[in-house]
């Protein structure tokens, strides 16, 4: 039987297998005639499971719920779901079998006519991919999944702030996140890391601090040696907050409380202020990245330092910090002296 759920405007179907089992899952759509096609098809298949033995069918719902079960301990989970809940208009209803290149350059085309950019169509087709790929290599649903075509991504150089630069934003912040702004640039950690951080992850003593596998985005734990200036910066938030490093308390108000977000509004109008564009609070782990590798800190420790999984996250700041080329670009140098060039007048001609 087809029916509607309250507040629903889609249809959903409802009836008993030949061996027993109780069907009941949305058809996906809102139209009657496709949702009653629907029913039919599913019983089909059903049957010939039952009566011929083939193997079972699955729908787009069926792996979404898969996917989000295996997955919830994702960093990025937050953000499949949103992909996902863009998603589910689109493929809602249909089987893993349907969605092949058409369907999903249709995806793409949608996904571009709203406005999105490339790198947010990817994302949404890297998840796309994610869960078509899972369905035929680990859970035997599919056959072969359809190869999913990404767009050209345009390469955005990696911003950064002088000191000088630094500085002025700093001034121009309330305390709270002028301290959080001085810590992420004395560490490099992420946002999430920051306004997370909790006394019992820090040890001043010995000068380190910790994040867990379960707060770091790679999945993995990093340990964070914490120099004078983060250790300067923790020492004036001691006894402000129970649990937490740094918090936040509102103007005649005596509690101090955790603190969700870092980038907001007094982050602009700070930046606004302090005359610098085109700069998110993620860019002061790019700063303080690139200042390590001015100050010829090797690749290899960054990567360690910054919890990145891979060492090609670390090369896109190499090309700050090209002295360790030197010696071969003087392999083809020409044997002239290089002298200072002095302009000299004596009075002499040429050969005297």
């Amino acid at each position: 039987m087809l029916y509607r759920r309250h507040n629903s405007s889609r249809w959903w179907v409802r009836f008993t297998t030949p061996d027993g089992r109780e069907i009941r899952q949305s058809a996906g759509t809102t139209d009657k005639k496709a949702a009653e096609e629907y029913e039919a098809r599913l019983k089909q298949d059903l049957w010939r499971q039952a009566r011929l033995g083939e193997r079972p069918r699955h729908t787009w719902q069926e792996a979404v719920v898969r996917w989000v079960e295996e997955t919830s301990g994702k960093a990025s989970h937050a953000d499949d779901l949103s992909h996902l809940r863009w998603l589910d208009p689109h493929l809602c209803g249909h089987q893993l079998e349907e969605i092949d290149r058409e369907r999903i350059d249709a995806l793409q085309r949608s996904r571009k006519n709203e406005g999105a950019s490339s790198a947010t169509c990817n994302r949404t087709l890297a998840l796309l991919r994610a869960i078509l790929r899972r369905a035929e290599r680990e859970w035997g649903w599919l056959d072969r999944a359809p190869h999913v075509r990404m767009l050209s991504e345009p390469r955005r150089r990696v911003r950064w702030i002088t000191r000088d630069e630094a500085d002025r934003l700093v001034r121009e912040l309330p305390e709270h996140l002028a301290d959080m702004a001085r810590f992420t640039l004395a560490t490099g950690l992420r946002e999430a890391n920051v306004t997370g951080l909790e006394w019992s992850q820090v040890d001043l003593v010995r000068r380190v601090a910790w994040i867990h596998p379960d707060q770091a985005k790679a999945r993995r734990a990093i340990g964070v040696s914490l120099n004078n200036d983060a250790v300067l910066v923790l020492r004036r938030w001691i006894g402000r907050h129970p649990t937490r490093v740094f918090a936040f308390r509102r103007r005649g108000s005596s509690d101090w409380r955790p603190i969700g977000k870092a980038g907001g509004a007094a982050w602009r109008k700070a930046l606004q202020r302090a005359g610098i564009t085109d700069f998110r609070w993620h860019d002061l782990r790019h700063t303080w990245a690139s200042w390590h590798v001015q100050a010829g800190t090797p690749l290899h420790a960054l990567q360690e330092m910054g919890g990145w999984s891979s060492f090609a996250m670390v090369q896109r700041y190499a090309h700050l910090s090209p002295e360790h080329l030197a010696e071969h670009a003087a392999r083809i140098e020409t044997k002239a002296r290089v002298v200072p060039h002095i302009q000299r007048h004596t009075g002499k001609k040429e050969g005297q």
